[in-house]
């Protein structure tokens, strides 16, 4: 049969087997390429649709933001009317009650004289006759001498200085003697730091917005201005007084406490503030301060820091303020704070040059610790997790042995020892051995006895561990640390050496320079 012809006039010839592998493999990745590109773009689609879907997400909370915002300035800008009207019917109120309360005791509160203050409603009237003449130098005069009624200051000084025509003014220009710069000369006389935290806390509750609280200050622009110069010549003055590390605690406090009520607290100066924070952190109050200054976020890191430095006292207080107690927890910390104590008293009983004087300082350590722990148990409602009993006793024996210290006679002089058989004078020690030792027949002068205030312990006082020395005469528990301060803690922190300032009162046995009565 002959070839179909084909249209060109040629005859058609099939394809080799070679271009139909070609073709199929050509088919092959064409399919391949389609389905790649189409995932691809399906991926390309899925993450666009993330994008887009996040993008939007942070546009409604910055839309929701704005509007809070918006919402806030706007309370601020409607209230500012309401807020002052209701100072300024308070501050009429306040002054009408003051006056008519002077005149019916003016015969005992004459404004310049000292006079004797009775009880708290006659102190309060003193107060108040000074904010209303906005005598500034004599309520300081008077404040500062009245160092013993703190307590009751604390309760009625800010209801005082509400009669101020300008309060804010009024505790600047009274506590300006001090703050920012000692201005007493050569003869300081007491540090009088506690009063000026006294007077600038007192100063919160009458200059905050009465509407909106504690986020408005309620203080002259030209006030606030002096505020933040007098806190920028505190700073400057630090380098003359050696820089953070020598200036003294009560002045720390007096300036951050300044910044908190005047709300100038500056973002840039966050790592300042911690140091001055890390640095008095044994104050009851700087917990609370270092928040109000907006150190919370790195909070963290200075309960660490804490830590490190041998103050978990101190840390416990920090990690209570700010809720990290899961973080941090006390017991432990705890349980460190008394086992660096014990390791402090040890060092202590080496010294060879006052054996006496050691064990006492030894002891007075570890019952300041003991003393401080309790009230932190106590404090934190801890009894579960750290039982006080063991520690009470171990207290309670320290302080047994110093009564009995106190009450054993001195001892007495060698050239006064007398024989067993006439009572006469016995010869010194060394009378017998010497070629021409003089015996005479009359008692020789007594020599010097160290006063019993003193503590008259035995020489050569052995280790901390050896109790002979410490309880005198008697004898120890056989655990006397039931609360096992050796004992490895689980968890537990460095331990270096204390070297820190007592937390209120309570650390190294010795009183701080600084008056703790006022911190709460």
């Amino acid at each position: 049969m002959g070839s179909i012809p084909d249209p060109g006039g040629e005859s058609a010839q099939p394809p080799s087997f070679e271009d139909f592998q070609k073709q199929t493999s050509l088919m092959t990745s064409c399919t391949l390429l389609w389905k790649e590109l189409s995932d691809h773009f399906t991926s390309l689609e899925q993450n666009l649709m993330k994008k887009s879907e996040a993008l939007k997400q942070k546009l409604r909370a910055l839309d929701d933001q704005t509007k809070k915002t918006l919402t806030g300035l706007d309370e601020r800008e409607t209230t500012i009317d309401g807020s002052v009207e209701i100072a300024l019917k308070k501050v009429e109120k306040s002054k009408d009650a003051a006056l008519g309360a002077l005149e019916q005791n003016c015969h005992e509160l004459e404004p310049n004289s000292p006079g004797q203050v009775d009880d708290s409603d006659g102190l309060l009237m003193k107060l108040k006759s000074f904010c209303l003449r906005m005598d500034s130098k004599e309520f300081w005069r008077f404040v500062t001498g009245k160092k013993k009624e703190l307590d009751v200051m604390r309760e009625k000084m800010h209801l005082a200085l509400v009669n101020c025509v300008d309060p804010a003014k009024f505790v600047l220009e009274a506590i300006s003697e001090v703050f920012p710069v000692d201005k007493r000369g050569g003869d300081r006389g007491n540090d009088l730091g506690w009063a000026c935290v006294l007077i600038l806390e007192s100063l919160i509750p009458v200059v905050v917005d009465p509407v909106i609280g504690r986020s408005r200050v309620l203080v002259t622009p030209s006030v606030k201005e002096r505020a933040k110069d007098i806190a920028e010549t505190w700073k400057a003055s630090l380098e003359e007084r050696g820089g953070i590390e020598n200036v003294k605690t009560p002045d720390v406090h007096t300036f951050l406490q300044h910044l908190v009520t005047f709300g100038i607290v500056k973002k840039e100066d966050v790592d300042f503030y911690r140091k001055l924070v890390v640095g008095s952190a044994w104050r009851k109050q700087m917990p609370k301060l270092a928040v109000s200054l907006g150190l919370g976020a790195k909070m963290p890191d200075i309960i660490k820091e804490l830590i490190s430095r041998g103050q978990q006292l101190d840390a416990v207080h920090f990690t209570y303020e700010v809720g990290l107690v899961d973080m941090f927890p006390p017991v432990p910390l705890l349980k460190a704070f008394l086992k660096d104590a014990r390791k402090a008293a040890a060092t202590m009983l080496e010294d060879p040059n006052n054996a006496g004087r050691a064990a006492n300082l030894a002891s007075r350590k570890e019952q300041s610790a003991l003393r401080a722990v309790l009230k932190c148990i106590e404090e934190y409602k801890l009894e579960a997790q750290f039982p006080p009993e063991n520690l009470k006793k171990r207290l309670e024996q320290l302080e047994k042995v110093k009564i009995d210290k106190k009450r054993q006679p001195a001892a007495v002089p060698a050239n006064k020892r007398t024989r067993a058989n006439n009572g006469g004078p016995m010869p010194p020690a060394k009378a017998g051995r010497l070629a021409n030792a003089y015996v005479s027949s009359f008692p020789a002068a007594p020599a010097y006895v160290r006063s019993p205030s003193h503590g008259q312990y035995p020489a050569g006082v052995p280790t901390y561990h050896s109790p002979q020395p410490m309880y005198g005469g008697l004898s120890p528990p056989a655990n006397p640390y039931a609360y096992s301060p050796e004992a490895p803690l689980a968890g537990s922190y460095p331990a270096p050496p204390m070297n820190y300032p007592p937390y209120g009162g309570y650390g190294n046995g010795v009183a701080p320079a600084y008056q703790q009565a006022y911190y709460r």
